[in-house]
């Protein structure tokens, strides 16, 4: 992958301090989570050719080059889940990576347009992703969520989409959430305006993909015409000043993840990222992943990655905190993890 920008060594105690600290993650991709090794091993059991002749091979096409080759690999590797068991090892996968990174807290998006009408049922599926989700929490401590990502490039699905959704929100909240993503040119919020209504209704709460390909109006509209709670990535918000003032008044929480910018050219690798200008404008701003195997990242290299840039703990300590209170856990839970991450500052004080 191409080196990115960073203006100063990484502090080796700081760095430890970003290691260990107690972790949210709210804007990330289930199908997009899979590393390598895991859709390797998928594709054996299901015997499915992949566009490699090894472990190595497959390993070393996983990384990413560009945002062609990026749609490659995500095709490649969700045309491999097939059976239940493989939605079931994913997310177990899933959370052990999470675990690995002590991130305590996920709301993970999962786009059943890719899966269903394949193989299995959209209540075989969801029984698969509620027992990898269960399994995972026993085995690691670490708890998922789930959001239906609906792909706006396809919105005659919207309302298949949508009963998911709302058959998954019957479990116990496994899916709270209700999303738009995919391409934003030529797809903008409004033509998804109803089901979002009915998803608010419902009480599923919702975020919109809007501000990283298109400007500020994709942005305006997943505000204005469908409600969002939050926003993922929301760059282009830099661009309209109004906006930048609409979202520091209301809070709205914009969703950033600073690799995946940079590699799919939102942002150029050889400048800072723009993070550091929305939060001088008074935006809240939370950091993520977004799809952390195929952008050759994770949560904790996004951390580390702007402390090269010039944040200090606290700014980043800030943001930690600004994604636990942007997710959407009942109040109850966020107390205890505010809860876990004042206990870690107290160790940890210097």
């Amino acid at each position: 992958m191409m080196p990115l920008f960073v203006s100063q060594p990484l502090d080796a105690a700081l760095g430890a301090r970003l290691r260990a600290m107690p972790k949210v993650e709210i804007h990330v991709h289930l199908e997009g989570s899979a590393d390598a090794a895991t859709i390797w091993e998928i594709a054996r059991a299901n015997g499915l050719a992949l566009p490699a002749q090894s472990l190595a091979e497959w390993q070393a096409f996983y990384e990413f080059r560009d945002f062609n080759h990026f749609i490659q690999v995500w095709r490649v590797a969700t045309s491999c889940l097939r059976t239940a068991a493989d939605y079931t090892l994913l997310v177990e996968r899933f959370l052990q990576q999470q675990a690995a990174q002590h991130i305590r807290y996920s709301e993970a998006f999962f786009s059943p347009q890719l899966h269903l009408g394949r193989d299995l049922s959209a209540t075989q599926l969801l029984d698969a992703l509620e027992k990898g989700a269960r399994a995972g929490a026993a085995a690691t401590g670490s708890q998922v969520r789930f959001l239906v990502d609906l792909d706006r490039s396809q919105p005659a699905t919207a309302e298949v989409g949508l009963q998911f959704a709302l058959a998954g929100q019957q479990r116990d909240g496994l899916f709270l959430g209700f999303s738009i993503g995919g391409p934003e040119l030529g797809f903008p919020p409004e033509l998804f305006t109803e089901y979002f209504a009915r998803a608010r209704a419902a009480g599923l709460r919702v975020v919109a993909h809007a501000g990283e390909t298109d400007g500020p109006d994709s942005v305006w509209g997943a505000l204005r015409s469908l409600g969002a709670e939050r926003i993922g990535h929301g760059v282009r918000a830099l661009d309209d000043p109004a906006l930048l003032a609409h979202l520091r008044a209301t809070q709205t929480p914009l969703d950033v993840s600073p690799t995946s910018n940079y590699c799919l050219k939102v942002v150029p690798a050889d400048q800072p990222h723009p993070i550091r200008a929305l939060l001088r404008a008074g935006v809240m701003v939370t950091l993520n992943s977004d799809d952390p195997p195929m952008f050759s990242t994770n949560l904790t290299s996004e951390y580390l990655l702007l402390a090269q840039q010039g944040f200090t703990w606290d700014e980043l300590w800030q943001l930690n905190s600004n994604t636990l209170e942007a997710s959407f856990l009942p109040e109850a839970e966020k107390a205890q993890l505010r809860q876990q991450w004042q206990e870690f500052l107290a160790k940890t004080a210097s």
